[in-house]
Formats: structure tokens, C-alpha cells, sequence
């Protein structure tokens, strides 16, 4: 027979069983309301969050795309002036070459100066004078260090601004390299999307990275860079000026002295020209002044024996008539005419004789004047054919190096063309 089996547990009351099923009820009808006020919650939120983002997205790009245009109008400016400074570094490293070259060819006019300076130090006695033309050759070398000095100058104030040039293009090089990186970067920022396919997570990439600097701080250095370069190329611009003022003054400076040194050197030649003819025409009437005062000299030597004659036929008649006997000898007419006739043939024969020392006095003066007219014709035509051999050298400084064909040979001094009669002699001479 069954027996009724009771579950050991406890029993609920029936109105409990009620207000389980209605706070059951009523939780449920809660929770959804809760629910409900949650997906509307959270669909606003969606909303606001969607449109949010899509603004966000929106502005960022138009941020970026304004500083990709700012990031460019730099670059831009930037590649302007690299190209204008790389302009003006090839103007002034040409300038600067010149004002070497300048400085190089003023070598020559120095050494064709010292080389005159050296030839005129050969001349001999009286000749070896200060005259204008060593004066004017002393300025020709003053004035050519001087422009030596001021090329060299100027060529080391282009060689330091072309140092700061080249500092400034490697800055403004430097500037330029980072926003062309940032514009390629930025514009790779621009072309991305949600559907691109190498977007992701990010390890905090809200981070300020070392180095950063403001926009200001930015705007200001490549304004810096900028401004820098402008005055640079400025002050390039001006010393090129300088350096070609300097080239055209001292080229300027250097010619006039040149000419101011030859109008001296054909000055001088026509003093010793005038000079020289005159001592060839004092050497001419020396000369003849000897031959005549030689042939008088004869003429006196020749009295001279006559009269020594006379004289000793006056005294062999005195002698003779001294041996006459007793009274004839007496001082008669024809003993006091020989007597005085003695008298004035020795009187005679003192005075031929003081004549002819005279003469002889007169003939020594006038050979030894005549040694130093030769003499002195010898210093100018050596000094008149060292002056001919500094023009002809200085004929250097006008004619280009691969024509110029010395018209007096280096070593012997003679003539590679035809001379005047004046100065073939002055070659003789020498």
C-alpha cells in the first residue's frame, strides 16, 4: 500500500507566492524601462559621439589640409631663397676669382718695377741720381702693394661671406629637408581613412615627444632662417659691389701711375737725348779745339827752333868779335846792335817758351776735360740704353705674354730692330 512522502523543505504562504509573482512582474517592467532608457541613452550618445567624430574627422583634415598649405607656402619660400641664395654664391665665388685673378696680374707690374728699380741701380757716377722716374717707379711699387693689399682684403671678406653663405643654405637646406618630411607626412596623415588599411592602435600616441616646440616657436625660426638669409644674400650683394669697385679703382689707380711712370721715363730720355747731343757736341769742338791747339803748338815748337837759331848766330858774331885785337875792340855799332839783337831773341825765346808751357798746360786741360766728356758720354748712353731696356720691358704691362718680343736682348743688350745713328753710337760707346 503507498504512503504520501513530504519533501522536507519549507512552505510558502499563498500571498507570498503573490508578491513574488508581482515583484517578479514588476522588476521585469524596471529592468526594461531601465533598459530601454539605456538604448536611448546610448543611441543619443551614439548619435552625438557619430557626429561628434565626423566633425572632429572633418576639422582635423581641414586643420591638416591648412597647415599642408602653410607647411608648402614655407617650402616654397624656402626653395625661392635656396635658389637665390645659390645664385648668389655662384656671383660671388666668380667675383671672387676675378678679384684673384686681378690680384695675380698685379704680380707683374710689381716685378716689371723692380726690374726697372734693378736696371736703373747699373747706372754709373753723376747719372746715379733720384730722378723723377725713381720716384715715380718707387710710387708705381707703393701703388701696387696697396692694390695687392685691397684685392687681398676684399678677397678675404669673400671668402667669409662665403663661409656664412654656405652656413646659411646648409640651415635653410636643413629647414627645407624637414617640411618637405612633414609635408609628405602630413599629407600621408591626410589620404588616410576608416577604411585604409594600415590604420590601428596606437601605444600613447597622445604623447609630447622630445624636441617639440610651438607654433610660434616654429614660425619664428624659419622667419629666423629667412631673414637670416635675406641679409646674408644682401650683404653678399653689397661686397660684390665693393669688390668690383675695388678691381675698377685699382686697375684705375695702376694705369694712371703707369702712364704718369712712362711720361717720366720718355721725359727723362729726352733730358739725357739733349744732353747726350750736347756733350757729343762739346766732344766735337774739343776735339777740334786740340787738333788746332796742337798745330799751334808746332807752329810755337817750330819758332821756338828758329828763333834758338837766330840766337845762336847773334851769339857766335858777339863771341867771334870779342877775340878782335887791342883798340878794335870797341863797342861799336855793330856790337850793340848784336847785343840787343841777343837780348830780344832771348826775350823772344822766354816768351815762346812761357807760350808753349802755356799750350802744353792748355792741351792737358783740354785732353783731360775731353776724358771726362767722354766719360759722362759713356754713363748717358749706358744710362739712356737702361732706360730704353725698362721701356722696352715695360711693354710687358700693355701687350699680351705670348706676343710680346723684346726689342733689346736680355743678356747682351743689343738691339733686336734698327736704331738711330744716336743711339748706335750709344751702343758703341757702352
Amino acid at each position: 500500500m503507498a504512503t504520501l512522502s513530504v519533501k522536507p523543505s519549507p512552505r510558502f504562504q499563498l500571498p507570498d507566492w503573490h508578491t513574488n509573482s508581482y515583484l517578479l512582474s514588476t522588476n521585469a517592467e524596471r529592468q526594461r524601462d531601465a533598459s530601454h532608457q539605456i538604448r536611448q541613452e546610448a543611441q543619443v550618445l551614439c548619435n552625438e559621439t557619430n557626429n561628434q567624430t565626423i566633425w572632429d574627422e572633418h576639422d582635423n583634415r581641414t586643420r591638416l589640409a591648412e597647415r599642408i598649405d602653410t607647411v608648402n607656402r614655407w617650402k616654397e619660400m624656402l626653395d625661392k631663397c635656396l635658389t637665390d641664395l645659390d645664385a648668389e654664391i655662384d656671383a660671388l665665388t666668380q667675383m671672387k676669382e676675378s678679384a684673384e685673378q686681378n690680384l695675380q696680374a698685379k704680380n707683374l707690374p710689381l716685378d716689371v718695377a723692380i726690374e726697372c728699380l734693378t736696371l736703373r741701380e747699373s747706372r754709373r757716377d753723376i747719372d746715379v741720381v733720384k730722378d723723377p722716374v725713381e720716384e715715380e717707379l718707387h710710387k708705381e711699387v707703393e701703388v701696387t702693394e696697396a692694390t695687392k693689399k685691397a684685392l687681398q682684403q676684399k678677397i678675404s671678406q669673400a671668402f667669409e661671406k662665403l663661409c656664412l653663405l654656405q652656413e646659411v643654405r646648409q640651415q635653410l637646406n636643413s629647414d627645407h629637408r624637414g617640411k618637405m618630411e612633414t609635408v609628405d607626412i602630413d599629407r600621408g596623415c591626410f589620404s588616410l581613412n576608416l577604411k585604409s588599411p594600415n590604420i590601428s592602435l596606437k601605444i600613447n600616441p597622445t604623447r609630447v615627444p622630445n624636441g617639440s616646440t610651438t607654433l610660434q616657436q616654429w614660425d619664428d625660426r624659419s622667419q629666423f632662417n629667412k631673414n637670416r638669409a635675406e641679409a646674408e644674400m644682401k650683404g653678399a650683394i653689397e661686397l660684390r659691389e665693393a669688390i668690383a669697385l675695388t678691381i675698377a679703382k685699382t686697375n684705375n689707380e695702376l694705369e694712371a701711375q703707369r702712364v704718369a711712370t712712362e711720361f717720366a721715363f720718355r721725359k727723362r730720355l729726352w733730358e739725357m737725348e739733349k744732353v747726350y747731343s750736347e756733350l757729343k757736341w762739346q766732344e766735337k769742338n774739343t776735339l777740334e779745339e786740340i787738333a788746332e791747339l796742337q798745330e799751334d803748338i808746332r807752329h810755337l815748337e817750330e819758332d821756338l827752333r828758329r828763333k834758338l837759331q837766330n840766337l845762336k848766330l847773334c851769339h857766335t858774331r858777339l863771341e867771334t868779335r870779342t877775340y878782335r885785337p887791342n883798340m878794335e875792340l870797341c863797342r861799336d855799332q855793330a856790337q850793340c846792335g848784336l847785343t840787343e839783337e841777343a837780348q830780344q831773341l832771348e826775350a823772344t825765346t822766354a816768351a815762346l817758351k812761357q807760350k808753349l808751357a802755356q799750350a802744353q798746360d792748355a792741351l792737358d786741360a783740354l785732353y783731360q776735360h775731353l776724358a771726362r766728356l767722354q766719360a759722362d758720354i759713356a754713363c748717358k748712353a749706358n744710362s739712356m740704353l737702361l732706360d730704353t731696356k725698362c721701356m722696352d720691358t715695360r711693354r710687358k704691362l700693355t701687350m699680351p705674354a705670348e706676343k710680346f718680343v723684346p726689342e733689346v736682348d736680355t743678356f747682351t743688350r743689343t738691339t733686336n730692330r734698327t736704331l738711330s745713328p744716336l743711339k748706335t753710337c750709344q751702343l758703341e760707346l757702352t
